[in-house]
């Protein structure tokens, strides 16, 4: 008879554990500021082009000096 509630119960004392640290969470945890502290004053660099990718040797040629040291 007692193995039957343990299975159960297992969904109520889950939900309770999820009830209760919401709760713990708007109740004791710090609440976050409501401005952000750190604005940056310039705005973020973006670059004018993209960077140009090294061209990579082609499948057919052997990996001879030349081709490596590129």
């Amino acid at each position: 008879m007692y193995v039957l509630i343990v299975p159960a119960s297992v969904p109520f004392v889950l939900l309770a554990t999820v009830m209760g640290l919401s709760w713990w969470e708007d109740h004791v945890l710090p609440a976050p500021p409501a401005e952000p502290v750190d604005t940056p004053t310039e705005a973020p660099f973006v670059p004018v082009a993209p960077a140009q990718l090294a061209e990579l040797p082609r499948v057919d040629t052997a990996l001879t000096g030349e081709a490596a040291g590129r």
